[in-house]
């Protein structure tokens, strides 16, 4: 069983779309990982190159951070990338639609399938740029808690952050108020761009729908948010390297999800 979402289609046609979220198993998120890596498989080279794109970029910033003496931005940044991860994934629902119709998926079906709703998707990028922005005002407010307005040296910095009380505090209050605020951007997002661009509906229908369904399916979605960070992590301690593979593949099981967790009547 499950609950349901209406939409009303136009008014010459009485009909309505319904979005019915799904129960699953908690198990779950474990066959949307396995389903991500058999696309990835099934599409290396265009995955390896949407990847490495945003690997690119990640470097980029990351240099310029550094050059611009914004070092200690860092952390608040690769972590503030959970926020806006969902929107990184886009290009990877287009190639996962081209492989299941059957296509031969190219760089084409990542840049060019979320064109058509732009607009809906443009706003649920304002919603994750709110939580992002969020989450760098609160990390400038704790550093200066815990650190004060001076900047310590990088060596000093980070030695500090699991060697000194204050470091400690820092780490472990951050981690709660990011983890909450991960959790929240992670409930409005978890379905709703698949929602928007596969059966083109407003951003808060898909947004309604991702949070119904988060709330029907707790657990297997806790883990899911679970999986996700950890995955992220992995990548960028690789010094993004891995990330030109983790991504798409996160991307591809996050289409998955999608299918796996509503219906449409």
């Amino acid at each position: 069983m499950g609950t349901s979402i209406t939409k009303p289609l136009d008014q010459a046609d009485s009909a309505v779309t319904k979005i019915i979220v799904k129960h699953i198993e908690t198990d779950r998120p474990k066959a949307w990982l396995a389903a991500g890596f058999e696309d990835f498989r099934r599409a290396p080279i265009v995955s390896l190159a949407y990847g490495l794109f945003w690997v690119g970029l990640s470097v980029a910033i990351t240099t310029g951070a550094i050059q611009l003496g914004f070092w200690h931005w860092l952390l608040p940044l690769i972590a503030g990338f959970m926020f806006v991860g969902p929107m990184v994934a886009v290009g990877c629902y287009g190639i996962s639609k081209a492989i299941e119709d059957g296509k031969t998926p190219h760089l084409g079906h990542a840049l060019g399938h979320w064109r058509p709703h732009g607009s809906q998707l443009a706003m649920v990028g304002v919603m994750m740029m709110i939580f992002f922005l969020a989450w760098i005002r609160l990390a400038t407010l704790l550093f200066a808690l815990f650190f004060g307005l001076e900047v310590p040296s990088p060596e000093v910095l980070y030695a500090s952050l699991l060697t000194t009380p204050q470091g400690l505090g820092l780490v472990a209050v951050g981690t709660v108020i990011g983890g909450l605020l991960a959790f929240g951007a992670f409930a409005i997002s978890a379905i709703a761009i698949p929602v928007v661009m596969d059966r083109d509906m407003s951003f808060m229908e898909g947004i309604e729908a991702s949070i119904r369904c988060v709330i029907a399916n707790f657990r297997p979605m806790l883990l899911w948010g679970a999986m996700l960070t950890i995955s992220f992590v992995v990548g960028v301690l690789t010094f993004y390297i891995g990330l030109a593979l983790i991504l798409p593949v996160l991307g591809y099981a996050s289409w998955h999800a999608y299918e796996d967790l509503v219906s449409f009547e």
